[in-house]
């Protein structure tokens, strides 16, 4: 079973937008994204405590998505 993550991710123009992962665990989490970004920097990964998306977040190990117009923001209310 998959949980979701949030990341904050820096290249060299600056951070991405927010950026969501599926995966069993942060560390797999992270692994997903340097696969997913080469050439960035994954700067935090976290679970999102109350954050709540509208769009897609994917569903299978190993999805990532980018959510324009969404900036990173660390999870302040909800971890488990």
């Amino acid at each position: 079973m998959t949980k979701l993550f949030i990341a904050r991710v820096r290249g060299r123009s600056g951070d991405r937008p927010l950026v969501t992962v599926r995966a069993a665990a942060e560390g797999e989490a992270k692994l997903f994204l340097e696969a997913a970004y080469p050439e960035d920097e994954v700067v935090e990964v976290a679970e999102p405590g109350d954050w709540v998306s509208t769009s897609d977040t994917g569903s299978e190990a190993g999805d990532v998505r980018e959510h324009p117009g969404v900036a990173w923001q660390a999870p302040t209310a909800g971890l488990s």
